[in-house]
């Protein structure tokens, strides 16, 4: 994989660069999710190529500490991150529990429920960071690893914030092939875990940000420490979109396809009806 050199990087780069991969990697994503199931194998295909060449990219960058493998590390990170999301989206990699045709169940047999449902992603998930903690152990690069950390951690946190309740659910966002997946989702004001999380990652960030400004512009630190304060920037973000009223949907409004773009289309205000009696 070949990137800028640090001369021809401005010093805002890696901020832009973390925020348009997570963009357009979660938006092709859901682009790929909404086409015809016949081509979901295709897709899966060749993201699992794209995945032996980002296994390999993550394993060459550990070895480096140049401005290059940092951002090298990164998208290899983002890259086995995107085969796992892609593997649940489009059904390949799920749990045994696919019915809707069981009594509702609450408390502890309802989290049971729900853990079953997506048993063998988050198996894979765990199988996945081993890896990625063996290709980059006691490597002088450590971005690729810690990118892939964020993006395990905050994910099972926005998992769990979903399972206990949010205002914003984004339902729209899970196919039709996974709308079993919805009766785990709960809407509420708000949950206990919610204030804890979001404190624990925004004092974590903020110690991400003072070391990438400590270090030496345009070093290595400094840019991996940018990109993974990033996103994990974007991480918190998305959390607080479960719970400021705003439709988090339309940030990918191009990738969804017809039906969830109509499921995520805001209620259309009723038109007030002139009172009959009201003086002319």
């Amino acid at each position: 994989m070949i990137f800028p050199t640090e001369a021809s990087l401005p010093a805002f780069f890696p901020i832009a660069f973390a925020t348009f991969v997570w963009w357009s990697s979660t938006g092709l994503i859901l682009f790929l999710d909404g086409l015809p199931r016949t081509t979901f194998p295709w897709s899966m295909g060749a993201a699992s190529i794209l995945l032996v060449i980002a296994l390999g990219g993550l394993a060459q960058s550990a070895q480096s500490t140049s401005v290059c493998a940092a951002y090298q590390a990164f998208s290899c990170a983002v890259l086995i991150w995107a085969w796992l999301e892609m593997s649940f989206l489009l059904g390949f990699l799920i749990g045994p529990r696919r019915s809707l045709n069981h009594p509702t169940s609450h408390g502890w047999q309802r989290f049971r429920n729900a853990t079953e449902a997506i048993l063998y992603h988050e198996l894979a998930l765990v199988a996945a960071a081993a890896l990625v903690t063996f290709l980059t152990w006691h490597a002088p690069n450590p971005i690729g690893s810690w990118t892939f950390a964020v993006l395990w951690v905050m994910r099972l946190s926005a998992k769990l914030n979903l399972f206990l309740g949010v205002p914003n659910l984004s339902a729209e966002l899970l196919p039709s092939h996974l709308a079993h997946l919805r009766q785990y989702l709960t809407r509420r004001p708000m949950n206990e875990l919610f204030p804890v999380a979001v404190t624990v990652a925004s004092a974590v960030d903020a110690y991400l940000i003072f070391a990438a400004t400590e270090a030496p512009d345009q070093s290595f630190s400094s840019v991996g420490l940018a990109l993974v304060a990033t996103l994990l920037s974007l991480a918190i973000l998305e959390h607080w979109l479960m719970i400021i009223p705003v439709n988090a949907s339309k940030l990918w409004q191009w990738a969804l396809d017809s039906t969830r773009r109509t499921a995520a289309a805001p209620e259309p205000e009723p038109t007030a009806t002139p009172d009959e009696s009201a003086p002319r």
